[in-house]
C-alpha cells in the first residue's frame, strides 16, 4: 500500500515514466483496435521492427554523411525519430498498395517483419561504434523520460485520440467495408492515409518510449481482451483503451515493487488478462450449454 501511495506522490521520482507508461497504455490499444478491424494484427508486431530499422538506419546515414553523432543530447532522439517516423510511413505505404490482395496479407506482413529484424542487426553491425548505446534506443527506456519528452508525447497522443474521436464514424467504415465507403461518396484513400498516418505516429512514438515489445503488445493485446467482452464498437474501443491504461499502471507497480523489468512486466500482465478472460468466457459458454441440454 505505501509503494502504491508513493506512485501518485506528485514527488515521485519516476512521474514523468509513470505517466508515459499510461499514456502508452491508453493510446496504443485505441489504434490497435483497427489492426483488430482489419484483421491485420500481425501489422502490429511488423511495424514497430520498421520503426527500430529505421532508427539504425537514420543514425548509419548520418555517420556515413556527416560523421559520428553525438550521445545524449537531444538532436540525437531527434534523428531517431526522424528515421523511425520516415520507415514507419514507408512500410505503411507499401503494405496498404498492396492491400487490395487479401490472400496474401498474412505473408507480407510476414516478410516485412523478417527484413525489418535482418536490417536492423545489419544496421547496427555497420555503425559499431554507436552500437552500444542504440541498442538502447531500439529497446526503449521508458523510465529515462523526461518532462518535455513526456510534454510532447502528452500533445501527440491526445491529438491522435481527438482525431480517432471527431472522424470515428469514417474510420469505421472504411475499416468495415472500403467498397461501401466508395459508395457513400467517402474518400477511402484519403481516410485510410490520414489513419495511417496516426498509425504511424503513434507506434514509432511508442518504440522511442516503449521499445517494440511493450508497443506490440499494447498494439494487440488489450484490443483482443475488449473484443471477448464488448459487442458494440464504441465500448470496444472505451474498454481496449481502459484496459490499457490500467495494465501498463498495474504493471509499473510490479516493475518498481518487485524490481522487475517494467516492459516485461506490463506485456506479462496484460497477456496474464488476457488469459483470464478467454478462460472465464470458454467456460462461461460450456456451462451455458450444459444448462441448455
Amino acid at each position: 500500500m505505501n509503494t502504491f501511495v508513493e506512485m501518485l506522490s506528485p514527488g515521485f521520482l519516476l512521474r514523468e515514466a509513470l505517466i508515459g507508461s499510461v499514456l502508452v497504455g491508453c493510446l496504443c490499444p485505441l489504434m490497435g483496435v483497427y489492426f483488430v478491424l482489419r484483421r491485420m494484427i500481425f501489422l502490429g508486431v511488423a511495424l514497430p521492427q520498421v520503426s527500430a530499422a529505421g532508427i539504425a538506419l537514420a543514425f548509419l546515414v548520418y555517420r556515413m554523411l556527416i560523421g559520428q553523432h553525438q550521445h545524449f543530447v537531444p538532436s540525437e532522439r531527434w534523428l531517431a525519430m526522424l528515421g523511425s517516423l520516415s520507415c514507419t510511413f514507408v512500410g505503411l505505404l507499401v503494405l496498404a498498395a498492396l492491400a487490395r490482395h487479401r490472400e496474401t496479407v498474412e505473408a507480407r506482413i510476414g516478410i516485412t517483419y523478417a527484413i525489418a529484424a535482418a536490417a536492423t542487426l545489419l544496421f547496427l553491425a555497420l555503425d559499431p561504434a554507436a552500437e552500444a548505446h542504440m541498442v538502447n534506443l531500439l529497446k526503449g527506456d521508458i523510465l529515462a523520460t523526461t518532462g518535455p519528452s513526456l510534454t510532447l508525447m502528452a500533445g501527440v497522443f491526445g491529438a491522435v485520440a481527438l482525431l480517432l474521436v471527431v472522424c470515428r464514424k469514417e474510420f469505421l467504415l472504411v475499416s468495415f467495408d472500403r467498397d461501401l465507403a466508395v459508395v457513400f461518396g467517402k474518400h477511402a484513400g484519403l481516410w485510410d492515409s490520414l489513419l495511417y498516418l496516426m498509425i504511424g505516429v503513434t507506434i514509432s512514438l511508442g518504440v522511442m518510449t516503449a521499445g517494440p515489445m511493450v508497443t506490440f503488445g499494447f498494439l494487440v493485446i488489450p484490443p483482443l481482451t475488449a473484443r471477448i467482452i464488448t459487442r458494440r464498437m464504441l465500448t470496444f474501443s472505451l474498454t481496449a483503451a481502459g484496459l490499457g491504461a490500467i495494465t501498463a499502471f498495474a504493471g509499473f507497480y510490479c516493475a518498481y515493487r518487485f524490481d522487475l523489468p517494467l516492459g516485461p512486466a506490463e506485456v506479462a500482465l496484460a497477456s496474464l488478462v488476457l488469459a483470464i478472460v478467454a478462460v472465464t468466457r470458454g467456460l462461461l459458454r460450456v456451462l451455458g450449454r450444459w444448462q441448455a441440454a
